[in-house]
């Protein structure tokens, strides 16, 4: 197959680049629990898209759908820290390592059962951080928002996040 010409080329239409200014805007305003949100969801959503291609025999989507999966649990797991609970934090290294490798099996294998305990366990990890950026919104006296949507710019001069258990690299 040959590489298009620059005249065949496609390039994003108006609405894929004002889609990406809006993700990108989002992502550089957002704060470390909000992008890990964002992480979370990445993940779930990827995932979802892999497992439905692999099912229709869409290897192509099944291998991109997975791979952006485990990139992003690969993120999530590098950017745990240390330092305000070392053992919570190993433990939380330890799940996103499992999950790693089951994904990576999983797809090898084209085990849906082994990347649905996958899709499970990160439903279960975006509840629990949704519970938790509710906590710490309230002890910051913030308005609640959407689990899902940007914490609005209050105006007010940003507040350091409270000591968490766990915490992002920024």
């Amino acid at each position: 197959m040959t590489n298009p010409t620059p005249s065949q080329q496609t390039f994003p239409g108006p609405q894929a680049n004002a889609a990406n200014a809006y993700l990108r805007t989002r992502v550089m305003s957002a704060s470390p629990e909000e992008l890990r949100l964002m992480l979370l969801d990445g993940a779930i959503k990827f995932l979802a898209q892999g497992r439905e291609s692999m099912r229709t025999k869409q290897h192509e989507g099944a291998y991109t759908g997975l791979t952006s999966c485990r990139e992003i649990i690969f993120e999530l797991l590098t950017t745990i820290r240390d330092d305000a609970n070392a053992e919570l934090a190993a433990n939380a290294r330890a799940l996103y390592a499992f999950m790693y490798r089951s994904l990576v099996e999983g797809a090898h294998e084209k085990d849906d059962a082994k990347l649905g305990a996958i899709a499970s366990l990160l439903d279960y990890e975006r509840e629990t951080w949704v519970l938790l950026m509710q906590k710490l919104i309230e002890e910051r006296g913030q308005r609640p928002v959407a689990a899902t949507q940007a914490a609005p710019d209050s105006g007010r001069a940003a507040q350091p996040a409270p000591a968490m258990a766990i915490s992002v690299q920024g």
